[in-house]
This record gives C-alpha cells, sequence and structure tokens, in this order.
C-alpha cells in the first residue's frame, strides 16, 4: 500500500473521522490506494496494517451530486445487507464537504476477483465458469426477490413511469452526443416508445449489473455485489435484459466492455434468460423489448463517448474504436424488436 494520500483522501481527516464516529475501529497509521474500475467515482482501499477499509467518494471536480450520490450507495448497501444479496457491510457515511471536499462513505473490505476478461474465466475451466455465471444469475433473483419496503427502500425509486422515463433520459442523452448521423438509431428510440411493455411488480433494480461488477472468491461464491450507483426501484427486467446484452459482446465485437461470456462452459444468452425466467417466476416473454432498450443505452453509452473523444476531451487506449461499435448496436437493437 502507498504511504502517500492518494488525490481527492486526506488520511488524516479521514482517521480523525473514523475515530470520532466509530473508536478503536483504526488501530494504526492509515495507508491507502485507489482502485481502478468502477463507473466513475473513487473508490481507495485503506488499511491499518491490521484491517482494510473502502472509501467510495464522488470524482474530483464533480458538478453534478445527483449523479453521484453517497448517500443511496451507502443507504442501498445498508438495507441489503441483512437480506440474501452479498454486499459489504457498512461502517459511516459523511455527509460533510469539509472532511474530504465531497460526502464520502466506508464499508468494510470485502475478498474476491471481478471477473473481466475471458483469459481469467478460461483458466477455471468450463465447469467452474458455467457454476459463476449460474451463481451470477441466482444473486440476481435474490436481489429482485427483496420486498423493497421490507428493507427501507420503500421511496428509494419511482416505480411508476419508469420505463418511459428511463427511454426519455437515454434520447435526452443521444441528443447531447449527437455529432453524426447514425442510420436506425431515431427507429430503434421510436420502436421502444410504441410498445412500452407492462412491468412486473418493481424491484430493487442494480442497474449495471454483470460479472465484474461483484466479487468472487477461491471457493466460486460471490461475496459481493458492487457499484451501486445506478440503483432505484423500477422494472427488474431491465437488470436481466443489460445482462445478456453485455454477453453479446463476441457477436457485435465490443472489445470496450468485459469479455468474460466468450470463456468457455459461460452459458449462451437462453440459458441465462430461462434460468432468471424459472427461479424467479417472472415472465420473460417480453424480454426482447428490454434487450433492445439495453441495447438502446449502450449505444448512447459508447456514442457519447466517442463524441467526447471526438472532440479531444478523453483521452485513452481504445477510444478510437468505440464509435465503431455504435452502429452495430443499434442495428442489433432493431432486429431484436422486430422479432417481438
Amino acid at each position: 500500500m502507498s504511504d502517500d494520500n492518494p488525490p481527492g483522501l486526506d488520511l488524516a481527516r479521514l482517521r480523525d473521522q473514523l475515530d470520532r464516529e466509530v473508536p478503536g475501529l483504526v488501530a494504526g497509521p492509515l495507508t491507502a490506494r485507489v482502485v481502478e474500475g468502477g463507473r466513475s467515482n473513487l473508490t481507495y482501499i485503506v488499511g491499518d496494517g491490521e484491517n482494510q477499509w473502502v472509501v467510495r467518494r464522488p470524482p474530483l471536480g464533480h458538478v453534478l451530486p445527483t449523479a453521484h450520490d453517497m448517500t443511496r450507495e451507502h443507504r442501498v448497501i445498508s438495507a441489503l445487507g441483512p437480506t440474501a444479496v452479498p454486499v459489504p457491510p457498512t461502517v459511516l457515511l459523511c455527509e460533510d464537504d469539509s472532511v474530504l471536499g465531497a460526502p464520502f462513505y466506508v464499508m468494510g473490505f470485502v475478498e474476491g476477483t471481478p471477473f473481466r476478461k475471458e483469459e481469467q474465466l478460461a483458466v477455471l475451466g468450463p465447469q467452474r465458469t458455467r457454476a459463476i455465471a449460474d451463481l451470477l444469475v441466482d444473486t440476481l433473483v435474490d436481489l429482485h426477490a427483496v420486498e423493497p419496503e421490507s428493507v427501507g427502500l420503500g421511496d428509494f425509486g419511482r416505480p411508476e413511469g419508469y420505463l418511459e422515463r428511463q427511454l426519455r433520459r437515454w434520447k435526452k442523452q443521444l441528443d447531447a452526443s449527437r455529432s453524426r448521423e447514425l442510420a436506425g438509431v431515431d427507429d430503434l428510440h421510436d420502436r421502444l416508445a410504441a410498445a412500452l411493455p407492462t412491468s412486473p411488480a418493481p424491484s430493487v433494480v442494480h442497474g449495471d449489473y454483470r460479472l465484474d461488477n461483484v466479487l468472487v472468491d477461491g471457493d466460486d461464491q460471490i461475496t459481493a455485489v458492487l457499484d451501486w450507483e445506478m440503483s432505484t426501484i423500477g422494472d427488474p427486467l431491465t437488470d436481466l435484459a443489460l445482462l445478456v446484452a453485455y454477453a453479446e459482446r463476441e457477436v457485435l465485437d465490443l472489445r470496450s466492455v468485459s469479455s468474460v461470456s466468450a470463456a468457455p462452459g459461460y452459458p449462451g444468452s437462453a440459458d441465462v434468460i430461462e434460468r432468471y425466467a424459472s427461479r424467479s417466476g417472472r415472465d420473460v416473454s417480453a424480454l426482447n423489448w428490454y434487450l433492445g432498450l439495453a441495447y438502446f443505452k449502450l449505444a448512447v453509452i459508447l456514442e457519447g463517448i466517442y463524441f467526447r473523444y471526438s472532440k479531444g476531451q478523453t483521452v485513452g487506449a481504445g477510444f478510437d474504436e468505440i464509435g465503431a461499435h455504435v452502429a452495430p448496436l443499434v442495428a442489433l437493437g432493431n432486429a431484436t424488436l422486430k422479432e417481438n
């Protein structure tokens, strides 16, 4: 671990806050390191030589607090603690900007690997890979089985009109990123808007559920579901559809997202959907619409990245290729909706 204060984390102030709020928790001098990954919030592993914790805070220079709401993340993780959904134990929420310059929360450190690459699973073999992928689906079923009111999350979101708001939100994002002609993207939006399904009973929705957002231990058990930035109360089938859409990366050659679904033993989309349906008891007959929405969402996200890259606002390896991945997503979304 580094002894230096990483950007956005003043260890002396953090120590003072922990000693004040949780006396006796920290036994020695704190060290910290930044964790790579996550959607946008900053994550640090902090230790005192005996124990480790994880600190989450918004990115430096954040201007949209609703997009990096530490209170919401802390609330949903705390609420799910007593349920069958594996989450890290929460330690402390600090909404006082004067401590670290932004709200933050501290949770317990959980051992495990966030599998992102095909090669990571390939060394485990097909049977273990299949078992991990099945457990990923089962954990999603467990999440969607939680009654929001029973864990104090009854007011965590507005399930009425959830799908309409999702579609509106991603259309707004698309319009903000328009810099070139994208064949079929408006047709995809219009098809989705014209065929909104009736949502099943609302549940806690993760919002970005995939294998590299969970930790898996050496016994192939999921030890924690992470990255709750997009969580709310909404339509559970949006989580399932996004999980399936990510698994189509080999069809679309989406090198910019996780490649785990290409590993030998990883179940195909039909198997994932069937396992979810049989274990949850939910009707998945309208899933093609949700898949269309997932492809639209992914296309808009990638177009936004391409837009920022083309304006010189984003630098880094691989960004030059992202623009080429948008059109195939749009085409697949339209093709999927035509199957309805």
